[in-house]
C-alpha cells in the first residue's frame, strides 16, 4: 500500500480490481484543509482514463511490475514489434497501447516496458531520442527576430517546431516528455 501524496506520473496502481496507470498528478494543500491528490488515470484494460480526487493520507495499492528494455524492430499495419535484447523474444503490441511513444519511435529505437504477469501494460522512451528530419521549410535569411520557430516533420511522421537553421536531412534530438526540440544531434 501506498500513501495517495507519494504517487508520482507512471506508477501503476490497482482500484476497484483494475489497473490503472498515473497520467498526470497534482498535490493540492491549502493551510486548514488536509491535502488532496488529483489524478489523471488510464484503465490498462480498456483504455479509459478517469479523473479522481483523494486525500493526501488515503492508501492505495500499488503493482509490482518487471521491468524490461526491448527494441523496436518493424511496424506491421497497427501493430508494432519489440524484441527482448536478452532473450530475443518478441512482442506485438497495437498502436493504442503504446500512446504517445509512437511518435517518437525510430526503427532499432529503445523503449522501456513494464510487465503485470506477463503481460505488457505500460510503455516508455528515453527522455531525449534522435530522430531524422523528414520535410521542412528553408529558412530564410534575416529572419531572427526573438526566437524563430519553423514546423518539421520528422521521420516517425511527428510534427515538431524546429528553428530556422535545422533543414531536411538533418538528425536532431527531441524531448519525449514535451515533444520540443532539444538540439542538433
Amino acid at each position: 500500500m501506498i500513501a495517495a501524496s507519494d504517487l508520482k506520473t507512471g506508477y501503476v496502481i490497482q482500484m476497484n480490481g483494475d489497473l490503472y496507470s498515473v497520467l498526470k498528478f497534482k498535490y493540492n494543500w491549502s493551510g486548514r484543509n488536509s491535502a488532496t491528490v488529483t489524478l489523471k488515470l488510464k484503465n490498462l484494460e480498456n483504455g479509459s482514463t478517469l479523473d479522481t480526487t483523494m486525500k493526501g493520507s488515503e492508501k492505495v495499492e500499488d503493482v509490482m511490475l518487471d521491468q524490461k528494455e526491448m527494441q523496436y524492430i518493424y511496424k506491421s499495419g497497427d501493430f508494432y514489434a519489440l524484441m527482448d535484447n536478452e532473450t530475443y523474444e518478441q512482442i506485438e503490441v497495437h498502436k493504442d497501447d503504446l500512446g504517445d511513444v509512437v511518435n517518437f519511435l525510430a526503427e532499432e529505437g529503445i523503449v522501456n516496458v513494464s510487465f503485470h504477469e506477463s503481460r505488457p501494460v505500460s510503455f516508455s522512451l528515453p527522455k531525449n531520442v534522435t530522430l531524422e528530419v523528414e520535410y521542412t521549410e528553408p529558412g530564410e535569411k534575416g529572419d531572427s527576430t526573438g526566437n524563430p520557430l519553423k514546423p518539421a516533420k520528422l521521420s516517425t511522421g511527428y510534427e515538431i517546431n524546429v528553428p530556422l537553421f535545422v533543414n531536411i536531412g538533418e538528425k536532431i534530438v527531441v524531448d519525449t516528455t514535451t515533444g520540443q526540440y532539444v538540439s542538433r544531434a
